[in-house]
């Protein structure tokens, strides 16, 4: 039997909306917070596509309470700097009004490739997302764990939920951010692969044939990092509060630690096909946590909290030994509350406002702060 987890270490990435205090707008902060940013953070900011957007990432973090100092540390930063700017911060998978036809490109030729390649689908995707990386030991196992960790995206995005708007309407999903990221090559569900030599020869064979200019433009929901030992979890929409964010990748960092102890002791969880996960998937953006998902085992649908319930069930074992049971006991809150997008609902429906569901992203951003 396996006797001690080895370090599952995390990387936590989150992007964030940069936002007019008066109009409640989307607006280009000019590149001024990032380059304030820089001299404070180094590497941990950038500047994204849109002028709009902020991201930044954490440092290399021993377990999740170094994440979650980093991640509060970085909200705090960037709320202290817009605030030197005249603007505010928000996080959501999407802005409930603005147009991305109003919002500039960053001038850089990473981003001028982009829309040249992509024009309006790159243009259009005014998205903005959380994505974390666990460490794993090499890349061998790190391709056996985004295999059998496919099966659990649904269930982390369906917590994750939080753009029920997109151009001032109510779209009727609660995570439509997916759907505009949809049109981008590349992206979706990760394909199964049975070795990391066939995985390698798949990124050679689209550089080599000027599909992609490196092998970071494979945007799945999960990817295994084509330079470092990490598998990089990207289906999340962007959470509302840092506790959010944390819930959901300590629930990851689980999944990942369980999936590895069950290997390491000679058992692995099934491969379910993805034509299967995506019904899980499409089910989790329109209806996020209050609907039912398909249980692939029982072959019949299953309320998605219960789904979820199942999962903390699964990931208990190795939870104490991450030291993240407080931060995963969270999700109860998420579960009895609603995720972001059914907050952001609950607001447009009292208020009939869009403008007051952004005063509502931007005060719950600096939540726990």
């Amino acid at each position: 039997m396996l006797k001690k987890l080895p370090v599952f270490t995390l990387g936590v990435e989150e992007e964030y909306q940069i936002i007019d205090p008066d109009t409640r707008d989307l607006r280009s902060h000019l590149s001024k917070i990032v380059d304030g940013a820089k001299i404070i953070l180094n590497e941990q900011v950038k500047a994204e596509m849109h002028q709009s957007v902020v991201e930044v990432g954490t440092n290399i973090c021993k377990n999740i309470h170094d994440a979650k100092n980093e991640i509060r540390f970085l909200r705090s930063k960037i709320v202290e700097l817009a605030d030197k700017q005249n603007l505010i911060v928000g996080g959501a998978g999407t802005h409930p009004f603005s147009k991305w036809q109003d919002q500039p490109i960053t001038d850089d030729p990473r981003y001028h490739d982009i829309v040249n390649e992509l024009q309006d689908a790159a243009r259009s995707n005014l998205i903005f997302g959380m994505h974390c990386h666990v460490g794993i030991e090499n890349r061998e196992i790190g391709l056996q764990l985004m295999n059998q960790a496919t099966y659990f995206l649904p269930h982390i995005f369906a917590l994750s939920t939080n753009s029920p708007f997109w151009e001032g309407r109510q779209t009727g999903y609660k995570s439509f951010r997916t759907k505009v990221f949809d049109k981008f090559p590349r992206t979706g569900l990760p394909e199964y692969f049975d070795s990391v030599s066939s995985y390698d020869n798949y990124l050679d064979t689209l550089v080599k044939t000027n599909c992609i200019d490196n092998p970071k433009k494979i945007w799945w929901d999960l990817r295994l990092h084509p330079f470092y030992n990490t598998i990089e979890f990207r289906i999340c929409d962007m959470s509302l509060t840092v506790d959010e964010t944390i819930c959901i990748v300590a629930i990851i960092q689980a999944i990942v630690a369980k999936l590895y102890k069950l290997n390491m002791n000679n058992t692995s969880f099934n491969i379910y096909r993805l034509a299967l996960i995506k019904e899980n998937k499409f089910r989790a953006a329109r209806y996020g946590i209050e609907n039912n998902m398909i249980d692939f085992g029982l072959q019949k649908e299953v309320s998605t909290k219960m789904l979820i319930l199942e999962l903390l069930d699964f990931i208990d074992d190795v939870v104490d030994e991450l030291g993240s049971r407080n931060e995963i006991n969270f999700v109860h809150e998420i579960l009895k509350d609603g995720t972001g997008a059914d907050k952001q609902l609950a607001v447009f429906n009292e208020t009939g406002q869009l403008t007051s569901v952004v005063d509502f992203i931007t005060s719950e951003f600096t939540k726990g702060l």
